[in-house]
Formats: C-alpha cells, sequence, structure tokens
C-alpha cells in the first residue's frame, strides 16, 4: 500500500467515523510498512487535508454538477490538497489520486481534479480561502481585530514544529513560558489544578518546588503519572480532584497555576481536526467553567502567593472576560506587570499571537494575593 492510500484509509476514518486526525494517523502507518520519508509524507497529506477540508471542497464543487458520495468527497479532497496545496506536481497529485478511484468514479475524480489544477480559484471569503469555520473567524476578528486575526488564522495552517525542552519532554514554547512565569523556587508549594498531561507541573517541578498536580479525569492524571515516571519528577505529587472542588487546605500554596479547560483556539496548527469539532457555544460554555476554577483556586493561594490563570486560545470570553470575573469578585487581587515580548499586553494580562514567536497562541493572568 503507498503513502495515498494510506492517508485516504486514515482520512476515511476521520471523515466517516468520526475519528480523531492524530489517533486515525497513528493506527494507519502501524498498519502500514512504509518508509520514513512516506511517513512523514502520509502525515502532511492526513494533517494538510483535514486542515483545509472547506479550502477543498470550495475547489472541487466548482466542477461538480451533482453531489457526490462520501468515499468520492474524501478522495476529491485528498487530490485538491495535493494540487493546491503542496509542491507535488499536479500532473502526479491528479495521476496518482485518480489511481485510487474504483470503477466508473475514475473519470468522474479525473475530471474534477484535472479542472481544479488548470483553473485560478476565486475565493469567497477568508474562512474558505483559510478552511475555518464561519463562526470561528468571526469571532476572532471581533476579539483580535481584522489584522491580527487574520494572521493568527493564516499561521495556524501552518505545520507545528516540535520543541524538545532539555529533559526530552515535547512541549510548545508557549506552555513554557507559561510555567516559567509561574516563577516557583525551591521550598515553595504549588498546585497545579488542571495539570494533565503535565507538561506544565513537571516544567514548574523542575526549579525545585513542592507540586500538588490535580486533574477530575483518572485517565488523565494516569498521563500525568506517566510523565513523572518518565522524567523522574518526584515532587510531583499526582491527584484525581475536581478544580471547582479542590480537596487541598485554603492559603496553603505559594503559587497556584490554573491552565484551565479552554477551547484550544490557539493550538490549531498542532490539532488539525479541531476547527471542525468546536462548536460556536463551547466559548461561554468552558467561560463559565474557568470562572468557576479560578474562584476555587484563589481560595487556595497565601496571603503574598500568586494566582496564575492562562489559556491556550485567543478569544476575549476566555481571557478578557475571566479577567473582568476577578476584578470583581476578587477586587483584592493585585495584577502583575504582563511578561515581555512577544507577549504583548492584553488588558490587565497578557496575549501571545501564534504569529509572533511561532508558538501556540496563549493568554496569561497573574495576580498578587495580598499580604
Amino acid at each position: 500500500m503507498n503513502a495515498r492510500a494510506v492517508a485516504l484509509r486514515a482520512l476515511r476514518r476521520i471523515d466517516d467515523q468520526g475519528a480523531y486526525a492524530n489517533l486515525a494517523l497513528r493506527a494507519e502507518l502501524e498498519r502500514a510498512d512504509l518508509d520514513e520519508r512516506d511517513r512523514r509524507f502520509v502525515t502532511e497529506l492526513v494533517y494538510g487535508t483535514t486542515r483545509m477540508r472547506r479550502a477543498c471542497d470550495h475547489l472541487v464543487d466548482r466542477f461538480l454538477v451533482r453531489p457526490v458520495d462520501a468515499d468520492v468527497r474524501t478522495l476529491l479532497r485528498l487530490g485538491a490538497y495535493q494540487v493546491a496545496c503542496t509542491d507535488v506536481p499536479p500532473h502526479a497529485a491528479v495521476g496518482e489520486t485518480v489511481a485510487l478511484a474504483r470503477g466508473r468514479v475514475r473519470g468522474l475524480v479525473n475530471a474534477v481534479l484535472r479542472r481544479v489544477a488548470s483553473t485560478d480559484v476565486h475565493w469567497p471569503d477568508d474562512a474558505t480561502r483559510l478552511s475555518y469555520p464561519d463562526w470561528l473567524v468571526d469571532r476572532l476578528v471581533a476579539d483580535l481585530g481584522h489584522d491580527d486575526a487574520i494572521a493568527a488564522l493564516t499561521t495556524m495552517n501552518e505545520p507545528a514544529s516540535a520543541t524538545v525542552r532539555d529533559d526530552d519532554y515535547v512541549q510548545d514554547l508557549a506552555s513554557q513560558w507559561v510555567a516559567d512565569l509561574v516563577d516557583a523556587a525551591p521550598g515553595m508549594r504549588v498546585a497545579d489544578v488542571c495539570a494533565a498531561p503535565g507538561g506544565k507541573a513537571t516544567r514548574v517541578a523542575s526549579r525545585g518546588p513542592c507540586v500538588v498536580a490535580l486533574d477530575v479525569r483518572a485517565a488523565r492524571v494516569g498521563l500525568v503519572v506517566d510523565n513523572v515516571r518518565r522524567l523522574g519528577a518526584g515532587n510531583v505529587h499526582p491527584l484525581v480532584a475536581d478544580a471547582r472542588r479542590p480537596p487541598l487546605r485554603d492559603g496553603a500554596f505559594d503559587r497556584v497555576l490554573v491552565d484551565a479547560p479552554c477551547s484550544g483556539l490557539g493550538t490549531l496548527r498542532r490539532r488539525a481536526d479541531a476547527r471542525w469539532r468546536i462548536d460556536a457555544d463551547a466559548v461561554d460554555r468552558l467561560a463559565a467553567l474557568q470562572r468557576d476554577i479560578v474562584d476555587a483556586a484563589v481560595t487556595l493561594v497565601r496571603p503574598g502567593g500568586v494566582l496564575v490563570y492562562s489559556v491556550c486560545t485567543l478569544t476575549a470570553p476566555e481571557s478578557l472576560g475571566v479577567d473582568d470575573h476577578v476584578a470583581r469578585t476578587h477586587p483584592a487581587l493585585e495584577p502583575l506587570d504582563a511578561p515581555a515580548e512577544p507577549w504583548r499586553p492584553w488588558g490587565r494580562g497578557a496575549l501571545l499571537l501564534p504569529q509572533t514567536a511561532g508558538t501556540d497562541g496563549m493568554a496569561l493572568f497573574r495576580y498578587r494575593v495580598p499580604g
């Protein structure tokens, strides 16, 4: 089975069965006997076609006179992605994709992809061109402004590069910077109340404090346990607990990190299918959860200690909106200065845009408890 056939199998699992892109890709690569070069090509085809699904549909729909079934749709997307978004020569992209078609469908696929390869495209709007749901583009344009939003969305269509820490843990620089801005030190007690899979907890722990790492689901805490063992982070103590009701003593921690569950709209580079899974109402639902978690986390911080709130998203309700809630509900908390570039001031906190430093998008707020 060649690379395109493996990619097509993975894409059909994603499109037809609702499989997560990373899991479908992994399963198909494990079944296939491919060299490293072909494995990288399969990865590009699966993630790229999934990411650019809407744009690919626009490219082919111009030349379809009637609806096609799901299998043909997936095959046309795969071909259109190669033609429009890769360095594969158009004749090879068309010919190799047509070779995957069966029966009478082959003629249709051949005709459509040849037209895609030879016809200039007029994009009706940015959402189609960049391949995002309308609501997502509208939300970020409203929250960030047009230019910053389009630049962020464009950057998040590029494949993410892997950043490896000194301890061999793979973690985006934005997440590493958040952990460092917790500013923990040896002898401190730190609570990371939404800790799975443990990347930030182990990064914080590398500075020497004692870290209690909570997450609400046992399976996710298992990920923390695995990473703690692999990294030898004996000063991290995983615990299954709900961050809205943490079973921890009030005022017992020098630092509390709330890396809250969020829409993840700053991480779309590395989550190819996330843009199609998140719905428009998720932002407001998650903002309500974030407010509840912050309210509980405030009680854990000792006088003079620091609360750090972060989300890997770019939406105002999950960042500025949560800070507005903090200002109203916990007026005694003192906001700390925004970190230096590449962060930019964002209300009383800071924002990191994907296009600024080639990282995930992130929002950050830090507060000192009086005392």
